[in-house]
């Protein structure tokens, strides 16, 4: 089985950003769009034509197959109606949503986001409340409480997850066998390991950094306790100059300098230098995704790497790890309302969620979908562990489209990097930075 190198907004998911890979960074124009109390389309006709609008993967003839099959299946069930499908480039997505909200006749009635996206959505009135739909599925029972979160905002249900993705930790399995180091079971262990890899080999990152990954280092700051931020009802406030917050922050930043990854090179990395890095045989260790298969499989590791759950603080334990990932969400101002809930529950169903993972390698959002995957697919595994040991999701506030465009904590983690500030003042002015866009988005 085959998985193709794609784009994403997780990473954010994927890119997850997500998106980041999250890719999910970049894509945050739609936080302008103005504010709607009702896009609504006032009507619900139960036959006609639904526009529907998804991600175009970087390969998407699997996608595609998947998706135009439970299509077909659909139109059969649906007498009288039609479903179009446009694949809609990742990188220019956030002006083209920004044009559906502000003009409705040229909206979809069904589209895929990035699950980073959704409170900005909700804010912009872009997307409609399908608590009651989602909630009366069945299926619904078995989503993951992280992916369920993640079509939520102030309690109300705006979507449903499409798939989901997180990061564990690559290494090579040649290396360690070669200096005869055990695999990291504590994350001042896998510090330790990446400097021995580095002292040993020189031309080797130990493990591969990055001063504008966030993804990669919040699971440092989540395991030693600090939060990104901390509120309810979308009234957030900065705690990424917690003790806590700093502790990790401090763990993470002092991978940069040339015992491991010297930050004149990896303080400017994202998240897909480094697994480039990994893949292309420059480093021991990497921090990566499910959804980095595909491309590590492709470079010059293949065969000699292994992948296991990022460590926590103690020995057993599993650091926190951001769930990136996709939802499918209706629009306001949809007319086919009931169809295109339908439909959204047909496209991010069980045995949609399935096809794709085998076709895609995309990871479900249903827990008992998910341990049957890691069941038919080995590398699955350590993110399905990773998924089951409990992860961690941005602020459900608009704000965080602004404070991820603005690259608050990428510019945090740089600074800190580089030697330009210290830990406690980077954090302290990442935090003001974040405060301000709370406020605005209040």
């Amino acid at each position: 089985m085959k998985f193709p190198t794609r784009l994403s907004a997780r990473f954010s998911a994927r890119t997850a950003a997500p998106v980041a890979a999250l890719v999910v960074a970049a894509l945050t124009a739609t936080a302008c769009a103005p504010e709607s109390s009702d896009n609504s389309g006032g009507k619900d006709e139960k036959s006609g034509t639904l526009r529907v609008w998804l991600f175009q993967e970087v390969n998407n003839g699997p996608k595609k197959k998947v998706v135009d099959a439970t299509v077909a299946a659909f139109e059969k069930a649906h007498e009288g109606t039609k479903v179009n499908v446009e694949y809609i480039p990742i990188e220019t997505r956030a002006e083209k949503v920004k044009a559906a909200f502000n003009d409705p006749k040229s909206a979809p009635d069904l589209m895929e986001y990035g699950n980073t996206d959704t409170a900005g959505y909700v804010k912009d009135g872009g997307l409609a409340d399908v608590t009651k739909e989602f909630t009366d599925w069945s299926e619904a029972k078995d989503t993951d409480p992280t992916a369920k979160q993640s079509v939520t905002v102030d309690g109300k249900i705006y979507g449903a997850p499409f798939f989901v993705g997180v990061r564990a930790l690559y290494y090579r399995t040649d290396v360690f066998k070669e200096l005869g180091l055990d695999v990291p079971k504590t994350q001042s262990e896998l510090i330790e390991t990446a400097e021995q890899i580095r002292q040993a080999k020189p031309d080797l990152y130990g493990l591969a950094v990055g001063g504008a990954f966030t993804y990669g280092a919040m699971p440092f700051v989540w395991s030693n306790g600090g939060e990104i931020a901390e509120g309810k009802d979308g009234s957030y406030s900065a705690t990424i100059d917690s003790p806590q917050a700093q502790k990790g922050i401090k763990a993470y930043t002092s991978l940069f300098g040339d015992d491991n990854c010297p930050a004149a090179k990896c303080a400017s990395m994202g998240g897909n230098d480094t697994i480039t890095a990994f893949a292309s045989g420059k480093a021991g260790m990497a921090i990566g995704g499910d959804f980095n298969h595909a491309a590590v499989e492709a470079g010059k590791v293949k065969g000699k790497y292994a992948v296991v759950p990022l460590p926590g603080l103690k020995e057993g334990s599993i650091a926190p790890a951001f769930a990136g990932g996709n939802n499918l969400g209706v629009l306001n101002s949809t007319s086919h309302r009931t169809l295109a809930v339908d439909l959204m529950e047909e496209l991010a169903s069980k045995k949609t969620q399935g096809e794709l993972f085998d076709a895609m390698g995309f990871l479900p959002t249903f827990s008992d979908v998910r341990q049957d995957v890691a069941q038919k697919e080995p590398f699955v595994e350590p993110f399905v562990k990773t998924l089951a040991s409990g992860t961690k999701f941005v602020p459900a506030s608009p704000a965080w489209a602004q404070i991820d465009a603005s690259l608050v904590l990428p510019t945090m983690f740089q600074e800190i990097a580089s030697g330009k500030k210290d830990v406690a003042t980077a954090s302290k002015d990442a935090a003001k930075k974040m405060d301000d866009a709370f406020s605005s988005a209040g």
